[in-house]
């Protein structure tokens, strides 16, 4: 049986849920919650990440098919409407319900930046 919205909103809603939770019990950070919708501008689905004290966009997705371009693009979208250091993608990883072993995808530049603590200059 195929998904409805109902089911992928609920699948969405548990990998964001998921994410929270783990990433605020492993950062002993209870400022760590999920976002809540704040309007037209979308600045991720986790509330309150942050590495050398600034912000990362989190945006979960749990599909069955990967789309990363997309998702990466709108995690970028994301990090700049959060003013944030880096945007990341955290995605169902097949076959896993445990919640650190899901995956997670950024672009090099915002890997670099999570390293470092600043955004590299644009080539």
């Amino acid at each position: 049986m195929g998904r409805n919205l109902k089911s992928a909103k609920a699948a969405g809603s548990w990998l964001e849920s998921i994410t929270a939770k783990y990433l605020a019990v492993a950062l002993d950070d209870d400022g760590i919650d999920r976002q809540v919708r704040v309007g037209a501008l979308d600045i991720g689905d986790v509330r309150g990440v942050k590495i050398w004290g600034q912000r990362v966009a989190v945006e979960c997705k749990n599909v069955a098919t990967m789309a990363l371009p997309a998702w990466l693009r709108e995690a970028e979208v994301e990090r700049g409407n959060l003013d944030a250091l880096a945007g990341v993608v955290v995605h169902k990883r097949r076959g896993s319900r445990d919640p650190g072993s899901q995956l997670v995808t950024m672009t090099l530049r915002d890997f670099a930046a999570l390293l470092s603590g600043a955004r590299p200059d644009e080539p």
